[in-house]
C-alpha cells in the first residue's frame, strides 16, 4: 500500500475537507489493524525502513505514526528491540514523553492561564511581534511536524512574555510533552484549525493588554484540549 499520494488513505469514507498528512494515512492503517486484531497482542511490526518502503512514505513519518500509537497506549518501542502491539484498546491516559495526558490536563491551568494575563501586561514589543509571528506562520503551516514545533514554541513564548521565571521553567520543562500532545491530537482529534483559532483568540488578548481576556482566551483553550483528550480516551 503506497500512501504518498492519498492524503485520504486509511479512511474507509475518506472526506476532502477533512485532508490527512502522510503521517495520520499511516498512523489510521495502524491502529486499525491493532484494533481489529490483524495485528494482535504481542506482535512485532515491522521495522521502520520496512514500514516506510511498504507505506512509499519517509521513515520520519512512520516515525510520527508510530509516536502516536505509543501515546495512545497501543504500541511501545523497546530500544534496540523494536516495536510491539501492547493493547488493542486505547489506554486510560496518553503517554507523552515525561508526562501523562492527565498530568498536563491537570497541571496547565494553572501555569499557563495566569501565564497569558501576566503576558498581556509585562509582553515586550518584541515580545508580541514574535507571538504574532508564530500565529501567522502557524495558519499558513501545512506540514504537521513543523506546526506541532510552532505550537509548542507559542505556549513557551508565552510563558517568556509573562516576566515570571517559575512559569517560564515549567514551560520549558514541559514543552516535549505538549509537542507529543499536540501531534497525537491532530492525527487522532483532528485539533489543529481549531487550535490556530483559539490562539489567535489568545494572541488578540495579549495584543489589547487584557489580562483577564488572555487568561480566559488560554483557558478556553485548554478546555478545549481536554475536551479532545477525553474524546480521544472515551472519558
Amino acid at each position: 500500500m503506497n500512501l504518498s499520494d492519498s492524503r485520504t488513505a486509511g479512511r474507509r469514507d475518506p472526506q476532502p475537507l477533512a485532508r490527512l498528512s502522510a503521517a495520520e494515512a499511516v498512523f489510521n492503517v495502524l491502529r486499525a489493524d491493532i484494533e481489529s486484531g490483524k495485528l494482535e497482542v504481542g506482535a512485532k511490526l515491522s521495522s521502520e525502513a520496512t514500514l516506510a518502503q511498504q507505506y512509499g512514505v519517509s521513515r520520519s513519518v512512520v516515525r510520527e505514526a508510530l509516536r502516536s500509537c505509543n501515546a495512545l497506549g497501543l504500541t511501545t518501542t523497546k530500544t534496540g528491540r523494536g516495536t510491539f502491539v501492547v493493547a488493542s484498546r486505547v489506554a486510560k491516559d496518553l503517554v507523552l514523553g515525561q508526562y501523562s495526558a492527565l498530568d498536563l490536563t491537570e497541571a496547565r491551568p494553572h501555569i499557563e492561564v495566569p501565564a497569558a494575563g501576566l503576558a498581556a501586561q509585562r509582553r515586550t514589543a518584541e515580545e508580541l511581534e514574535g507571538l504574532r509571528e508564530i500565529v501567522a506562520a502557524m495558519a499558513a503551516e501545512d506540514d504537521p511536524e513543523a506546526w506541532v514545533a510552532l505550537d509548542s514554541s507559542f505556549h513557551a513564548a508565552i510563558a517568556r512574555a509573562s516576566h515570571n521565571q517559575v512559569f517560564e521553567n515549567v514551560v520549558a520543562d514541559i514543552r516535549d510533552a505538549l509537542a507529543h500532545q499536540s501531534e497525537t491530537l491532530n492525527m487522532v482529534a483532528d485539533r489543529q484549525h481549531a487550535s490556530d483559532q483559539e490562539h489567535q483568540r489568545i494572541l488578540a488578548a495579549i495584543e489589547s493588554g487584557n489580562a483577564a481576556e488572555a487568561s480566559a482566551a488560554m483557558q478556553e483553550h485548554l478546555q478545549a484540549v481536554g475536551a479532545a483528550l477525553d474524546s480521544i480516551l472515551g472519558q
